[in-house]
This record gives C-alpha cells, sequence and structure tokens, in this order.
C-alpha cells in the first residue's frame, strides 16, 4: 500500500511563512503542506538536534489578521522538512482550517469522512 493510500487526511499545498514555539524558544520557518491531522514544514536553519517534543505552530490565513494557533507533535524529522502531528485545536482554528481544507480539495463528501475519521479518532 503506497503512503497516499495509507493517508487518511488530504494533504493541500499551502505555502506560508510560520513560526514554530515551545515554551521561550522561537524558530521561523516556511509552511509547505496542510491537513486536518498536520503539517509539514521547512527544517529551521537553526532547529536543535534534540527537537521538542511538543510544539505550537503559529501561521497567519494568506493577506488576513487571522492567525492559527496549532499545538503540534514531531512525527519526523529530515533534513530540509518537519512532519507534524496536529495534536490539540481551539475551535477557532479548527473552523478556518477546516474551511481552508475544504476549499482546497473541492470535495464536500472527502470533507466529511475526513472529519468523520478525525472525530472518531480523536474519541479513542
Amino acid at each position: 500500500m503506497s503512503e497516499s493510500e495509507r493517508r487518511k487526511f488530504s494533504r493541500i499545498l499551502y505555502q506560508a511563512t510560520a513560526h514554530l514555539v515551545a515554551g521561550e524558544q522561537h524558530w521561523s520557518t516556511n509552511l509547505l503542506d496542510l491537513s486536518l491531522k498536520g503539517a509539514l514544514v521547512e527544517t529551521p536553519t537553526d532547529w536543535p538536534s534534540e527537537a521538542p517534543s511538543s510544539l505550537q505552530l503559529q501561521f497567519k490565513l494568506g493577506d488576513s489578521d487571522i492567525e492559527l494557533n496549532l499545538a503540534v507533535a514531531m512525527c519526523h524529522q529530515h533534513k530540509d522538512h518537519l512532519g507534524l502531528k496536529n495534536i490539540s485545536t481551539d475551535i477557532e482554528t479548527a473552523s478556518h482550517l477546516k474551511r481552508l481544507v475544504q476549499l482546497n480539495i473541492g470535495d464536500e463528501s472527502l470533507l466529511n469522512r475526513e472529519i468523520d475519521e478525525l472525530t472518531h479518532h480523536n474519541q479513542s
């Protein structure tokens, strides 16, 4: 089974300047793609070898003043990118993220299946 067949959440290409925050530490990065369940970002140039396990991913939607703030955990790290898993999101951020994914995948039934999967996963 290919990785795309195993993946339960559609990724959308979404490039934006972002910040990773762990306590008092801050790193600038670039967001590469998003899903309802996570994100892929460029590895910051000053990224520590002992990466924090719990982070906040912060970025703005387009040219708006809307800032999304996701509590994430690191899933994988490569030389040029970090895979992040969304572990907690406030309702406002979740609504904006859902709308962003909805506009980009263009398939309401697929979006509903992904939301059902996310809801089921979070209740387990």
